[in-house]
């Protein structure tokens, strides 16, 4: 290796450590673990976002990222900094169906679960998919596994603003 590239990769190295140790602004969401970065994205599909949940089952690295994997399912992430903001912003924009029970397979669901919220994806058979269930990513037969159900908002993520 020649002293150039040497030098360019020990520079690559000093400002990684650099970012890593710098201090950053107050998040109003907590980090995502770095693990996270491991797992696939879906395909954007409603389909797709099913199929996510169905293969990540068991995974407990998202407890506590509930937006993060509905997200991820959907094949992004950094749309929404919580499952409130989430909520909201289907409000806004006309996507939500507050108190309906019936979301078709890949729509939002959403509930008022403190200041975070709670969101999981619906199975369209009357369940959802969802972090926090049993200490993990499962499958709950109704949506009243959870208190305070809202509601649905429709299946579709848009480009990060």
């Amino acid at each position: 290796m020649d002293l150039r590239r040497s030098g360019r990769v020990l520079a690559a190295g000093a400002l990684g450590a650099a970012l890593a140790l710098s201090p950053t602004a107050a998040q109003a969401v907590p980090a995502a673990p770095p693990d996270l970065a491991a797992h696939r994205v879906a395909d954007g599909t409603a389909h797709g976002a099913v199929a996510w949940f169905r293969q990540h089952a068991g995974d407990a690295s998202y407890e506590g990222y509930c937006e993060t994997a509905v997200e991820r399912a959907y094949g992004t992430s950094g749309v929404w900094p919580s499952a409130n903001a989430h909520w909201q912003a289907a409000l806004d924009t006309g996507a939500a169906h507050p108190g309906h029970r019936n979301p078709p397979p890949g729509a939002f669901v959403f509930w008022n679960s403190g200041e975070w919220g709670h969101v999981g994806v619906a199975d369209g058979a009357g369940g959802f998919h969802s972090t926090s269930i049993g200490g993990a990513i499962g499958h709950a037969a109704g949506l009243d596994h959870f208190a305070g159900y809202l509601g649905w908002s429709d299946p579709a993520v848009p480009a990060r603003p």
